[in-house]
């Protein structure tokens, strides 16, 4: 059965109270006696689990799926040992003449 929190309008007397889907709402106070009884509605906790539900996860804007990340201690970067270095001396040419 559910818990059902109420709340007096008149004296502010907050409590909890287990009631069947069935039974009708409480409207009495059991402090002050009088029928200024509510139902205090309160947010519930939901926890979602599985990729799609929070923020960071979204779909790229050409639809692929996401990248895989890199594994722990690889870097994300080229390794620099691997790969020649570029030359700087292509923008002039090589071969000048004197005219």
């Amino acid at each position: 059965m559910p818990v059902y929190t109420y709340r007096c309008t008149n004296c502010g007397f907050v409590f909890d109270q287990q009631q069947k889907f069935s039974d009708s709402s409480l409207t009495r106070c059991p402090e002050c006696e009088k029928k200024t009884l509510q139902k205090v509605f309160q947010p519930v906790g939901i926890g979602f689990k599985g990729s799609g539900f929070y923020s960071t996860d979204h779909r790229s804007p050409s639809g692929q799926g996401r990248t895989p990340s890199p594994k722990s201690g690889e870097s994300s970067e080229k390794n620099s040992t691997s790969e020649k270095p570029s030359e700087t001396s292509s923008s002039k040419p090589s071969s000048s003449t004197e005219d």
